[in-house]
């Protein structure tokens, strides 16, 4: 009977992890794209959690601001592409995410004042499309690899 008093009055913790909306199915199968490779945007953490960018290192901070200006100079064709170590640490990894998450809603908040006249955060459904599509999240992310070797 205790047991069951404790269970009902106890409050459980809620999970936590990247709050990250996948894009919805393509209606039809999409075509293979051909990708040059000055258009890919090479963010690689190590196993001590080094980040650089284009072999450049950089603090998350540092990643978002530069994520901010090459996606809007080649907002069509980049590519991000994000490679960690399997001794990656999670912190590490979870700062990775949020400064590009950061940089693509730094992006679309901009674009969203100058033409809406309003926040991101405030546009209606039709008016984000709009804003995301101008902006298109285009991210890959390749499987951990082994301390400095293969998958």
């Amino acid at each position: 009977m205790l047991l069951i008093f404790f269970l009902v009055t106890s409050s459980m913790d809620t999970d936590k992890g990247l709050m990250r909306q996948l894009p919805p199915l393509p209606d039809e199968k999409q075509q293979p794209m051909d990708i040059k490779q000055d258009h890919v945007m090479s963010i690689r953490l190590d196993a001590q959690d080094q980040l650089s960018l284009d072999g450049t290192l950089m603090t998350p901070r540092q990643l978002t601001e530069q994520l901010v200006q090459r996606v809007e100079q080649d907002r069509m064709e980049h590519v991000v592409s994000i490679e960690t170590d399997r001794a990656t640490t999670y912190e590490a990894y979870f700062h990775v995410q949020n400064a590009v998450v950061r940089a693509y809603a730094t992006l679309r908040d901009q674009r969203a004042r100058a033409v809406c006249g309003k926040p991101y955060a405030k546009l209606t459904a039709e008016e984000r499309e709009d804003i995301d599509h101008y902006y298109p999240q285009r991210i890959s992310e390749a499987p951990p690899k082994e301390k400095g070797g293969e998958p």
